[in-house]
């Protein structure tokens, strides 16, 4: 027998340069049921707040008044409104990144890829929206039609973690590109529909702050620091524009750098000869390094793999536990209380009505309709491993409009009856339809032994579908923050 020659030491250091590159979509994948649990409790705080002797401290607090800036100039806010229009503008900032990289390195990024999710995205999109309309025409409820065109991306992505092996590796690929592509989509309806009278001096000072970044990111400037202090004048002229200021989050996302300043090839060998050099200047220490040649090594490899590692996805990897443990759930807390009170009337008005038949049959109908014309029509074809009966259940999990659906409803209601309803049909049918998500996808056969083989290999050869198929409970550690 001829032995296999080992690979050129550049192939052996690549994969795991790829995997670092790669390392959003495995945190994604490790935190998703985790964040999902998280909002899960602090949304039944909310509920339970809100209907406890205590709810008037509940809707009190939230119109709390902060001030910030200078007394000449004063920024002020109720805590309500730094929530959604402050804090929630990071939680944008982060799906504008997740766009970006998808776009440029993840399923978006080839023509082919992006057929089935672009397409299906848009059924599950307008499916929901025309069903909603269908139900509310000549109210005026109909202005929340964009509610039940959003999938929480955070939740459908933990159930899929929770089945683990079960669900096929394609079918985690194809419901993450679909909700980025969703969340695109919900970006958009924000930004061109639900948009109040403008005032065109804050957008010309907001487009002053756009041409600085998008010089900044020609230029490739790789420190974070000016994009975050323009970023910040950007969100403050948005806010005194009219248009909603977490459009301000996503337009900062998509200046930010995707390239790297040196390649992977050039840090390997940087990198091998910085360690060499902390080795040969080892002076027996091992507690407190106090070699000059070992510290002028270690301050070099620090800026060696700052530069290998793009500002975006740097900025992505610290945005995402912030996002999915902080902002999320502090977003559930104050927007996902409703008084239980008026639940019969509230679930059977126009607007709840419309929601529910959007979120838990247009979501569902809408996905799996447009995809079997795609497919049909030859446009994409499934992914492999996928059958339609494991798409049918993810197009129910795309029926999790939750977070995204909560947002739109602060923004399309005003009255407080109106609100109180789309809450509750947002929280109901998001429940409704994870569960029959998951109970479908659960019925599913897991991954047969006779092409386990086939996984693995797809796993070798997709970082980005390894990432997605480790669960949050796996042994490996990879990627994790320890």
């Amino acid at each position: 027998m001829t032995s296999t020659p080992p690979p050129p030491p550049i192939l052996k250091v690549a994969p795991k340069i790829v995997k670092r590159v790669l390392r959003p979509f495995q945190e994604f994948a490790r935190i998703g049921s985790l964040g999902g649990i998280v909002l899960l409790v602090t949304t039944a705080v909310a509920l339970t707040w809100s209907n406890s002797p205590y709810a008037d401290t509940y809707f009190h607090i939230w119109e709390t008044q902060i001030t910030v800036g200078s007394a000449e100039s004063p920024l002020t806010l109720s805590l309500h409104q730094w929530i959604n229009d402050a804090l929630m503008v990071v939680f944008f900032l982060l799906v504008g990144l997740e766009i970006k990289r998808e776009i440029r390195v993840g399923e978006l990024s080839s023509p082919r890829q992006a057929a089935l999710p672009i397409v299906a995205a848009i059924g599950g999109m307008v499916v929901p929206a025309l069903l909603y309309v269908a139900v509310t025409h000549g109210t005026p409820a109909m202005d929340g039609w964009g509610v039940p065109m959003a999938t929480d991306i955070a939740f459908a992505l933990g159930i899929l973690a929770l089945l683990g092996p079960r669900v096929p590796i394609g079918l985690k690929v194809f419901l993450a590109a679909l909700a980025i592509v969703d969340d695109l989509g919900a970006v958009l309806v924000i930004a061109i529909f639900y948009t109040s009278s403008i005032a065109w001096g804050a957008v010309a000072g907001a487009a002053v702050c756009l041409v600085i970044l998008l010089v900044l990111n020609v230029r490739q400037v790789a420190d974070l620091t000016p994009y975050m202090v323009v970023g910040i004048a950007l969100w403050f002229f948005f806010l005194q524009s009219g248009i909603h200021s977490t459009i301000a989050g996503v337009l900062l996302a998509l200046t930010i750098p995707t390239s790297s300043r040196i390649n992977a090839e050039e840090f390997s060998a940087r990198a091998r000869r910085l360690i060499n050099e902390f080795e040969r200047t080892e002076t027996g220490d091992l507690l407190v390094i106090t070699s000059k040649g070992q510290q002028d090594a270690l301050n070099s490899l620090d800026v060696a793999v700052s530069s290998v590692n793009a500002p975006l996805l740097k900025l992505e990897h610290s945005l995402t536990d912030l996002v999915a443990f902080g902002i999320m759930p502090l977003f559930a807390l104050s927007n996902a209380g409703v008084r239980l009170s008026g639940v019969g009337e509230a679930i059977t008005s126009p607007v709840s009505i419309g929601i529910a038949l959007g979120l838990v049959l247009g979501k569902m109908a809408g996905i799996t309709l447009f995809s079997a014309l795609a497919v049909r029509w030859g446009v994409a074809s499934l992914p492999a491993g996928v059958t339609w009966r494991s798409l049918h259940g993810a197009a129910w999990l795309g029926g999790i409009g939750f977070t995204m659906s909560l947002f739109i409803a602060g923004l399309a209601f005003r009255d407080a009856e109106m609100l109180d309803a789309a809450k509750l049909s947002v929280l109901v049918s998001s429940c409704i339809a994870g569960v029959v998500g998951f109970l479908l996808l659960y019925g599913v056969p897991p991954v047969h032994e006779d092409h386990a083989d086939n996984v693995d290999h797809d796993i070798a050869t997709d970082p980005s579908a390894r990432a997605l198929n480790q669960g949050p409970f796996d042994g490996s550690r990879e990627g994790s923050r320890g």
